[in-house]
């Protein structure tokens, strides 16, 4: 199934290019976040993918009609996914764009895939299995790194090109010595699954189907996706809204960022 999830991605993220290479029009959401032909055609895409790898098992997309609660809350197992997340990256046409889908059970996912077409690259994970990063047409294992002494390496801390600033240099200012990089997407998330940074602190509202695929491989690459407020995992459908609480992303844990991450929840 993981070989036909991937090739199935791969095949609506071409589509996403089709429309990336072209002119297209953007239309405005009733949340005001912009819609383009490319999500819906990753949307349908992806739906009719899961639906011929795993009928009977829901699938709960950004761009689906509104699912209640009180349905949802019936699932023990259902895809969640992001058809195009970075639509603003997607628009000013940085390429820091990706497609998302994760499988959820209990509320924590479990299996993920993130795609970015135009980096072609694609990163997945796999509880009990481990994660991986596929690009150029090589498949290797990737894991989180060991948090270095900032002493002698500086920790490397990704951040949002676009949300959070001020509760992010409030987290920053509290860090010993770090470097920051800038990044749209879920990218950031699959950075630290990687061992290419180290944290990223996002203190900024997020959705439920922006993180899930991207939790799943960092949680198979070693890290953790942490509530910041409480410092547990992270979960999915738990409540009415689909709305994550600021979180964290980690490779280990530490005292030092804890104690910056509680300087900046608490401002």
């Amino acid at each position: 199934m993981q070989v036909r999830l991937i090739e199935g991605v791969h095949e609506a993220g071409k589509q996403v290019l089709k429309v990336y290479q072209e002119d297209f029009e953007v239309e405005t959401k009733a949340d005001e976040s912009p819609l383009t032909a490319a999500d819906m055609a990753s949307h349908h895409a992806l739906v009719a993918l899961l639906e011929e790898v795993s009928p009977g098992v829901p699938v709960l997309s950004e761009e689906s009609d509104e699912v209640s609660f009180a349905t949802r809350q019936q699932w023990r197992r259902y895809w969640l996914i992001d058809p195009l997340d970075g639509t603003k990256e997607f628009v000013s046409k940085n390429g820091e764009f990706t497609l998302n889908v994760a499988l959820v059970e209990e509320g924590v996912p479990v299996f993920g895939i993130v795609h970015a077409p135009v980096l072609d690259a694609t990163w997945w994970g796999q509880q009990g299995l481990g994660a991986y990063k596929i690009d150029a047409k090589r498949k290797r294992a990737i894991q989180v790194r060991q948090l270095p002494d900032p002493e002698l390496a500086p920790w490397k801390v990704v951040g949002s090109r676009r949300h959070g600033a001020e509760a992010f240099e409030t987290f920053c200012a509290e860090l010993p010595h770090h470097e920051r990089v800038s990044m749209g997407s879920s990218l950031k998330l699959c950075l630290v699954a990687e061992g290419q940074a180290d944290l990223y602190p996002r203190l900024a509202p997020t959705s439920e189907w922006d993180t899930a695929a991207a939790q799943a491989v960092v949680t198979a690459a070693g890290g953790e996706v942490l509530d910041a407020h409480t410092l547990e995992p992270l979960r999915c459908n738990q409540q009415d809204s689909v709305l994550n609480p600021w979180f964290l992303v980690c490779g280990q844990r530490d005292e030092r960022w804890e104690k910056a991450l509680r300087a900046s929840v608490k401002r």
